[in-house]
């Protein structure tokens, strides 16, 4: 009787441990859970804010984008993490992508975006073409510049004029004219590059 007794509490005690256990458990996941929500919502925030080129959405003022340089501007440290963590030799050319997507006044994440999807970040391009942007390559015929200088200038300047300033303003738009054969991936992943540097 006395072993009954000992066993019933000491099921009891394993039950009553158990339930702690889990209740513990449950809170601390769901403490998880919130936080993980909050950090979604403020993601979803900044996708709203930054939708200039997702596919159905246009920029909020694209004709009167203006940035001002300041010493604390972290857009080409987060493109040069970017780049590195990709191995690009765009690495040392962070700062000119900057500077030349501000001066054709357009989101600075489009260039490297587009360079992930034509040639992931310049790893496969055509020999001593310095064009990781497939700008005017087609068939047979590819477009080389004498440096990444160069093919960032060049590339900017005409995807202002002839993709911006037409009215092209988002991925698929751009997509349509810039490699027309696409199904919508090219589209995509310009956008899902576009939300990784965000």
């Amino acid at each position: 009787m006395r072993q009954k007794k000992l066993l019933i509490l000491l099921s009891f005690f394993i039950l009553v441990f158990i339930n702690l256990f889990l209740t513990i458990k449950i809170l601390h996941f769901s403490q998880k859970q919130q936080k993980i929500n909050t950090i979604l919502r403020e993601i979803d925030d900044q996708k709203n804010y930054y939708q200039q080129f997702s596919t159905t959405s246009g920029p909020v003022v694209l004709g009167t984008y203006q940035t001002q340089w300041e010493v604390n501007d972290n857009r080409v440290a987060n493109l040069k993490s970017f780049f590195r963590k990709h191995n690009s030799p765009l690495y040392q050319y962070a700062d000119l992508i900057v500077q030349v997507s501000d001066k054709y006044h357009f989101d600075y994440r489009l260039l490297p975006a587009i360079a992930m999807q034509e040639s992931t970040l310049c790893k496969f391009i055509p020999e001593s073409s310095h064009n990781c942007w497939g700008w005017g390559i087609y068939g047979n015929t590819i477009t080389r510049f004498d440096s990444y200088e160069e093919a960032i200038e060049t590339v900017a300047k005409g995807i202002k004029k002839n993709y911006l300033d037409k009215g092209l303003i988002t991925a698929s738009k751009i997509m349509q004219k810039y490699t027309p054969s696409s199904s919508g991936s090219w589209a995509a992943g310009v956008n899902y590059v576009l939300r990784m540097l965000e």
